[in-house]
């Protein structure tokens, strides 16, 4: 089974983003999404820290310990990108200037619902950061997340198990084992990695799996 790497999953998303887009990367894999917008697209990156016009990772020797991203990650800006107050950042995100925000996730439901702000741990505090504000002003919810976690515990549920960020927020969401739409009737599976079939995904998600009638092979070049 080929499984995708954190950097292939964040690859995936990327080709994705329509041209002229202005998008939202969230804290954890989404950051790394910035290193693979497609060169013959204009997008906008934006992060809830205060940035514009984001730009992917700085190259060694580069690095400016004063821009970074939403996760603490060093950052770089492209021409025209500007950096301004978390307030206005905040203000654009409320605003309904966001058309994509790709997000993290502990969980998330069958319905769309999405759980990523607490795993209700005292060792691991709680950082609901700007995800409230995301799930509500974005114009659309996408997920990057392992399928499962290390235990081997499903992440894509019946129900989710943590306290909501929100609920049915979510409309796509891409694994390391597939990409898979959350739709009225359901989730409806699009790409699967080559070495597991329909039945092996589904014994690898608690939710209630469909499968496209033009699905495909999920692929992604070594990054």
């Amino acid at each position: 089974m080929n499984q995708l790497s954190r950097r292939q999953i964040a690859w995936r998303a990327a080709q994705d983003i329509r041209d002229g887009a202005y998008v939202n990367l969230g804290i954890g894999l989404p950051t790394l999404v910035s290193d693979f917008i497609p060169k013959d697209r204009e997008v906008v990156l934006h992060s809830e820290n205060g940035i514009l016009g984001m730009g992917p990772a700085p190259k060694k020797g580069e690095e400016d310990p004063d821009l970074i991203n939403a996760g603490k990650g060093l950052t770089t800006l492209i021409p025209g990108g500007a950096f301004f107050h978390h307030n206005d950042a905040f203000l654009m995100i409320r605003g309904g200037h966001i058309d994509i925000a790709l997000l993290g996730a502990y969980e998330v439901s069958e319905k769309g619902d999405l759980a990523n702000w607490t795993v209700e741990d005292p060792s691991t505090p709680p950082g609901v950061g700007g995800a409230m504000d995301l799930a509500a002003g974005a114009k659309e919810i996408r997920i990057l997340l392992e399928h499962n976690t290390k235990e081997g515990a499903p992440r894509i549920r019946k129900q989710c198990q943590y306290p909501l960020t929100a609920p049915g927020v979510v409309k796509r969401i891409y694994t390391n084992l597939a990409v898979i739409d959350v739709t009225p009737d359901g989730l409806v599976a699009r790409e699967i990695v080559q070495g597991l079939d329909f039945a092996g995904l589904q014994d690898k998600t608690e939710a209630r799996l469909m499968l496209a009638n033009d699905w495909r092979m999920l692929e992604a070049p070594a990054v």
